[in-house]
């Protein structure tokens, strides 16, 4: 019998691919669905992410004509869905950069399942995050002014403006995330280069693909390029969502001026980021038939990082409370009691707690964390709970100011939620067309983690006198 065709677990490595999968069925998989033509689901569900996505075109278009009136933001809540929304986005967008580069770093073999996903996810989730503040400024026409150009406006852009250092960490945060996603992408590109039959798809991979043809050199400079990318990337993990924070912790506002910001928004962004991974993954992952390739052991795994990150958000919740009651400040205890605890808002902040807090707890439980549709249910809840999370932040803590008299409640306009319901429409349609004509999960990664893959393999049946397992090509499945 081949040792290629030996259970993993019986050649003693963890199970991160199904029984059975060799080489040739790891191209296989990834590569037909980009090859294939594409099922009647997926056209029904890009035309209706492309239909989302044109009702985003015509909401801006008309919040540029008629003005940032048509938005439900009054006084005092001057900002409230736009903001809630480009947090939300921002923070989904973190989870790409953890698996890919933080756990690249950690040598975490069951990151190669789910990393190119999650990459992907990154840089769709930046683009509908920067629509925000683009388009919250009212008059686009003067975006500019966030640039740098000190010369031309000696007093413009103000660079103690925590809403500038957002400009610079998160296209800093675009790029290079780009930038890693595109590398990793190069072998798998010259791969569907190397399979295509048809004359334009061969020169548009083989374009992208940057002349690769595996040699040891081509290797090296890509291990030495991705780890250098890995390691400008993780420091972003932190920082980016640490500035966006700083919107916030930086200003006098009971409610926002706290210093557990930082920490309390990056664990969040982990956590809502490793929920939308989680949704999209298990869809997809049913409907292309990749169970072999994302197993229940990388779902598990993540099952418990989106507990860990979710206990701290909890921990988070109790000491705002806390310090607002240790703190002696009245305005900031009115904040928590009041506006949130109870008040017209609380129906938002208690669906908080039920979503990020409670329901992230059954994965204490084997059973429960295994099992597709608990992960499923608690990916969706895990993502309306931090939704609710950033609305609670910002308009809890401002509808009701110091002045009893201009207090006011905050409700969308069909504007309002046409923007965000476009942004969602933007992303899927994005993501779509990323798994339609890019490897959805990187094969070069993941036939790494095979047992043959390791160039000592069979060694150890040879020393025993096994000679035809120790003679057998180990990549003889990859011809």
């Amino acid at each position: 019998m081949s040792s290629a065709n030996l259970p993993i677990k019986a050649l003693g490595e963890v199970p991160l691919v199904g029984e059975g999968t060799t080489f040739r069925s790891i191209t296989e998989t990834v590569c037909r669905v980009t090859e294939n033509k594409a099922p009647r689901g997926w056209w029904i569900a890009f035309l209706t992410a492309a239909s989302f996505t044109g009702i985003l075109g015509l909401a801006v278009g008309y919040l540029f004509w008629t003005g940032v009136g048509v938005w439900g933001n009054n006084a005092p809540v001057y900002w409230a869905w736009d903001i809630t929304n480009f947090v939300w986005w921002i923070g989904i967008g973190h989870a790409g950069t953890l698996i890919s580069a933080v756990l690249f770093l950690f040598r975490q073999k069951w990151r190669t399942a789910i990393n190119r996903f999650a990459e992907a996810m990154t840089i769709f989730a930046v683009i509908c995050a920067l629509i925000f503040p683009g388009i919250h400024v009212g008059r686009a026409w003067y975006a500019y002014y966030m640039l740098p150009i000190p010369n031309e406006m000696a007093l413009w852009p103000q660079f103690k403006s925590p809403l500038i250092w957002d400009v610079f960490a998160v296209s800093t945060y675009a790029t290079v995330s780009t930038l890693f996603w595109f590398v990793g992408l190069i072998p798998d590109l010259a791969t569907l280069r190397d399979r295509a039959r048809n004359p334009l798809r061969r020169a548009i991979y083989g374009a992208l693909a940057l002349g690769w043809r595996g040699a040891n050199r081509h290797w090296q400079n890509y291990e030495r390029a991705y780890l250098i990318l890995a390691a400008l990337s993780t420091p972003l993990v932190l920082s980016v969502h640490s500035v966006v924070s700083f919107d916030f912790a930086t200003s006098v506002m009971p409610g926002w001026h706290t210093t557990i910001f930082p920490p309390y928004f990056v664990a969040g962004a982990v956590f809502s980021g490793f929920a939308m991974v989680m949704t999209l993954m298990l869809i997809t992952r049913a409907v292309y038939g990749m169970r072999s390739l994302v197993t229940i052991k990388h779902l598990e795994l993540m099952n418990k990082i989106i507990l860990v990150t979710g206990s701290l958000v909890g921990y988070a919740y109790g000491m705002e409370f806390f310090i607002a009651w240790y703190g002696g400040n009245e305005y900031e205890r009115f904040v928590f009691v009041h506006n949130r605890l109870t008040g017209p808002y609380a129906w938002a902040y208690w669906t908080m707690i039920s979503c990020n807090v409670l329901s992230p707890q059954v994965f204490w439980f084997k059973k429960l964390r295994t099992s597709i549709p608990v992960m499923f249910v608690v990916s969706i809840l895990v993502n309306i709970g931090m939704w609710f999370e950033r609305f609670v932040i910002i308009v809890t803590s401002l509808y009701r100011d110091f002045i009893p008299s201009s207090w006011g409640y905050f409700r969308p306009t069909l504007v309002d939620i046409f923007t965000y319901g476009g942004t969602l429409g933007l992303f899927f349609t994005l993501f779509l067309l990323f798994i339609r004509w890019v490897p959805m999960i990187a094969i070069s990664e993941v036939k790494g983690v095979l047992p043959e893959a390791d160039p000592h393999h069979g060694h150890d049946d040879h020393a025993h006198g096994d000679e035809d397992h120790a003679h057998e090509p180990a990549a003889a499945e990859a011809e």
